[in-house]
């Protein structure tokens, strides 16, 4: 569970930095864990998945950036 938390706070951490966002460890934390749920779904729509933590982790990473590119859209910058 702990490193559950963790990692995603490192996947919404890695997410806000390349997209410019800026939010605390909390919301790194949620958006990490959101974001490894919609990048798995999407991978997993498109034939994609990971076969490593590496893959995991990168799966994560790009689902948090598609909730804050949702995000910015529907609520501005």
């Amino acid at each position: 569970m702990i490193i559950s938390v963790l990692l995603g706070a490192l996947m919404g951490w890695i997410a806000g930095k390349l997209m410019g966002s800026e939010g605390g460890f909390i919301r790194n934390i949620l958006l990490g864990l959101a974001g490894s749920a919609v990048g798995n779904y999407v991978a997993s729509s498109l034939g994609v998945g990971a076969t490593n933590s590496l893959g995991s982790i990168l799966i994560g990473v790009g689902g948090a950036c598609l909730l804050i590119l949702l995000g910015r859209w529907l609520f501005g910058k």
